[in-house]
């Protein structure tokens, strides 16, 4: 083997893959024993912040594509957790609302949630936990173009 060959999993990128991939799975078993799909509780987590967000808005604070973005909300939209409309300062925008249904179930997603985190993270100590949180939002930031933000 050339010594210019990498060790793909010697790398930090490759590692992060590995360990998204793996999360992901895990997310997709705890949100389907809900009723949902692991990247459907992203956007619930959004419209939880900001209800009423334009779908495009949704779109580009989730990073997705805006056919991706709209095939998850008819989704949302097929059980009942979100309705869409049409927002009234611009007919082509259409304003993205939670529904009764999509405001209760935040309790049953949070519980999943607890407990995925506890399970992967149960390795690690606090100070651990916070320095791969710091981490992985500086990552985030240089993966997505977001400028850091400074704390006060």
């Amino acid at each position: 083997m050339p010594a210019s060959e990498i060790q793909f999993d010697e790398t930090v990128s490759y590692l992060l893959a590995k360990v998204a991939t793996a999360f992901r799975n895990s997310l997709e078993r705890s949100m389907g024993s809900i009723g949902l799909h692991g990247g459907m509780v992203f956007v619930l987590v959004e419209l939880w912040e900001a209800d009423g967000l334009k779908q495009i808005d949704l779109a580009q604070r989730l990073n997705i594509s805006a056919p991706t973005i709209s095939k998850m909300l008819g989704g949302l939209e097929e059980i009942n957790l979100i309705r869409r409309e049409r927002s009234p300062a611009d007919a082509r925008s259409a304003l993205v609302h939670l529904t009764k249904k999509g405001y209760a179930i935040r309790e049953q997603v949070e519980a999943q949630w607890v407990d995925l985190e506890q399970s992967g993270l149960s390795e690690l100590r606090e100070t651990e936990r916070l320095m791969l949180l710091d981490l992985l939002t500086r990552l985030r930031n240089a993966y997505t173009g977001r400028e850091a933000v400074e704390e006060d």
